[in-house]
């Protein structure tokens, strides 16, 4: 079953995002475009795989695997070949040159859960043909299955823990409203970023930061030396309450924002902001 949210994110949530380690990306647009070029065969020979019709105009003969660098690391993908030769798939090429829009659309379906509406929109986008509601639904679990390993791996020793959480208008019900995106990021022992949790609700009341950590702590999230926030009430007795004995520091960038709000003249906040970070960065 689909986990689906009834909201619309900006983009600039899930480019933050990509930036900060989503460890889920490269597995979901393998899934996508393997998808995709599979399709693409069937239509090409006029048959699924072992499919028995008189309209058959070839057959197939396996896979190719073929790995391509792309924005969020190298990813392996199945390219499927047919007996008499002849066919390459058009969708491989066709996701590269659109990559940063699907791995966005792909970043989105992580917070949000995974959309029929828009894995059709996307297959048939790379296809350049209309699919199936079999195929989209094939394509989905493949994806939801993906993102339920991924939400639900254990998380380990991190060393240090960024909390946040962003306000942005997003869309719920054909309504504009606020809703704050609480983001978990972790930097691991070997000093490797990862994003660890991102969840939606409509305010930073103490209660959602503390399921949502709660939710960390369960998958075994613990080793954190330094736990790094803004000062919100909510958030700091959900911290409070979840990891207590980890030592806190306020973020540095919350606390110039907040010092810059209080400075009287708009052309004195960058000599302002440029003395708070040498007073953070004085050895």
């Amino acid at each position: 079953m689909t986990h689906q949210n009834h909201y619309n994110l900006p983009e600039s949530v899930t480019e933050t995002l990509m930036q900060q380690g989503l460890g889920a990306l490269p597995e979901m647009i393998k899934v996508m475009i393997n998808n995709a070029v599979l399709e693409e065969r069937s239509r090409y020979l006029q048959a699924e795989e072992y499919e028995r019709t008189g309209e058959r105009t070839g057959y197939a003969n396996g896979y190719k695997p073929k790995t391509v660098k792309t924005r969020v690391g190298e990813i392996t993908f199945a390219i499927p070949q047919v007996r008499e030769g002849g066919f390459y798939p058009s969708a491989l090429e066709k996701g590269l040159r659109s990559e940063r829009a699907l791995t966005m659309t792909l970043a989105e379906m992580y917070i949000m859960g995974v959309s029929t509406r828009k894995v059709k929109a996307i297959t048939e986008q790379l296809c350049g043909i209309e699919i199936s509601a079999e195929q989209v639904s094939r394509a989905t679990a493949q994806l939801d299955r993906v993102l339920q390993e991924w939400r639900e791996r254990p998380l380990g020793e991190i060393t240090y823990l960024y909390l946040d959480a962003r306000y942005e208008k997003v869309r719920e019900n054909s309504q504009i409203r606020d809703a704050a995106v609480l983001v978990a990021t972790g930097i691991t022992p070997w000093g490797e970023r990862q994003v660890l949790g991102v969840s939606v609700s409509l305010s930073e009341h103490e209660t959602h930061w503390k399921a949502f950590l709660q939710a960390l702590k369960d998958r075994g999230l613990h080793g954190m030396k330094l736990v790094i926030s803004d000062d919100h009430t909510g958030l700091g007795a959900a911290r409070r309450a979840v990891f207590g004995g980890v030592a806190w520091q306020r973020c540095q960038f919350h606390l110039q924002q907040n010092a810059g709000s209080y400075v009287p003249r708009q052309s004195m906040r960058y000599e302002v902001a440029a003395d708070i970070r040498s007073m953070f960065n004085a050895p």
